[in-house]
């Protein structure tokens, strides 16, 4: 016993609770690495309040795995944390912004008007009104004669302009870039009145994610462009290559549904094939994803959907034709006959309109108008592209092969209620 007086000798903790508090630490780690892929922009609020603070928690350690194995950046600060992550595939646009409050995906003038709104807002005052926005959104249009060599014409007095910066501006308020005071967008696009802004400067100030300023590159084609702005310098050495090869791949399969190996030129698949247990092994470790490997690829898994932003399958009546289609176009991927796989869209539409007669009694009600089955086969299709799941391009599917994962059971219908089973994995 030791005197009175004289501080304790240090008891290391027992194994099992030694165990226990680093699996909870793994454990609140790779929460926050998902909530950063769920959305790499966190702000403090109702919303993300709580994956802020665990970022926060993390941070140090998220900034280190983040660099050495994908040269992603974070940058955290009181009110925010953002996660720079520029797009392993700058070609790809299965995922667009989409509007909050129509569910309508960004079209190419939205983009663009988006872009020149933050231009605006950058040599704002604190406060802003939406007329202001629009203002600053011509300006910028009429100073810059790439727009009207590309046939760009923007017009702020035709109504579905004026909905496209709407819905342009709403994005900026979902990012919490602006934050309204007063005033509803709807009332712009009907010329009823104007919204009042407060410009959020230290989140307009990250919205960026590029690696070097746009201003600075000389690259008149859109390709050499994309590729100035994203390059990252690598050390001409092996050990420089490797990282560059370990980055890229590590990126691809946190940010695609699916990697297939025939995406891969020699020199990555090499590698993958080399290092994969390894790369395997700390993406499951740090953020709790589960590979599942197969002959064609690798997809990283979210048992718990957390990260996943396109269900497959789900509920309702376009949840239902995904998974319907899927199972049709995999019966094609199954026959092996690599001449029959490709299917036209004339064909995929008496498809979907077969199936609206099947199922229209627990389908809503809306797909038994005539016309219905062509947008929601585009709808689908496009769904199914964004998994990886098929090719799509001009006017033609050919079924990838991770959808061959993908076999119906017999539908249960309760009497209240349409549902699906679910699916099996055909292995």
């Amino acid at each position: 016993m030791s005197d009175a007086g004289t501080s304790p000798q240090h008891v290391p903790a027992p194994p099992d609770v030694k165990q226990r508090i680093e699996a909870a630490q793994q454990h609140d780690r790779q929460r926050a690495f998902r909530a950063l892929l769920r959305s790499p922009l966190l702000t403090s609020g109702p919303e993300h309040g709580d994956d802020l603070a665990l970022v926060k928690r993390h941070a140090d350690w998220l900034r280190e795995w983040l660099a050495r194995n994908t040269n992603w950046r974070l940058q955290v600060d009181p009110d925010f944390a953002r996660l720079r992550r520029p797009p392993s595939d700058p070609g790809d646009d299965t995922r667009p912004a989409v509007d909050g409050r129509s569910r309508t995906s960004f079209t190419k003038r939205r983009y663009i008007m988006f872009c020149l709104a933050l231009a605006s807002l950058e040599r704002a005052d604190r406060q802003i009104v939406l007329g202001q926005i629009a203002e600053g959104v011509q300006e910028f249009a009429a100073l810059d004669s790439a727009f009207r060599d590309a046939g760009f014409v923007l017009d702020l007095t035709d109504r579905d302009q004026r909905r496209d910066l709407a819905q342009a501006v709403r994005l900026l308020l979902d990012l919490q870039a602006l934050v309204r005071m007063d005033g509803d967008e709807e009332q712009y696009v009907n010329h009823r009145g104007d919204v009042l802004y407060t410009i959020n400067r230290p989140i307009l100030s990250v919205m960026l994610t590029v690696n070097r300023g746009p201003s600075t590159v000389m690259e008149a084609d859109l390709e050499g462009r994309i590729e100035s702005i994203l390059h990252e310098p690598v050390p001409d050495t092996e050990d420089g290559r490797n990282r560059q090869l370990r980055c890229y791949l590590v990126a691809r399969l946190l940010d695609e549904p699916v990697l297939y190996y025939e995406d891969l030129d020699d020199r990555q698949l090499s590698y993958l094939q080399g290092q994969r247990g390894r790369i395997v092994r700390e993406i499951e470790s740090a953020t709790g994803l589960v590979a599942e490997v197969r002959a064609e690829g690798i997809a990283m898994v979210d048992p718990g959907g957390e990260t996943t932003d396109l269900d497959m399958p789900e509920e309702g009546t376009d949840g239902h034709l995904a998974l319907l289609l899927a199972e049709a176009l995999a019966e094609r991927l199954r026959a092996g006959d690599t001449d029959k796989m490709a299917i036209g869209m004339t064909e995929l539409r008496q498809h979907v309109a077969e199936l609206i007669d099947q199922h229209r009694s627990h389908w809503r009600k809306a797909v038994g108008e005539p016309g219905a089955e062509m947008p929601l086969l585009v709808q689908t299709l496009q769904r199914l592209r964004a998994l990886r799941l098929i090719h799509w391009t001009d006017g033609v599917v050919v079924p990838l092969p991770a959808i061959a994962r993908y076999a119906i059971g017999d539908p249960v219908i309760p009497d209240s209620k349409p549902g699906l089973r679910g699916i099996d994995d055909d292995r």
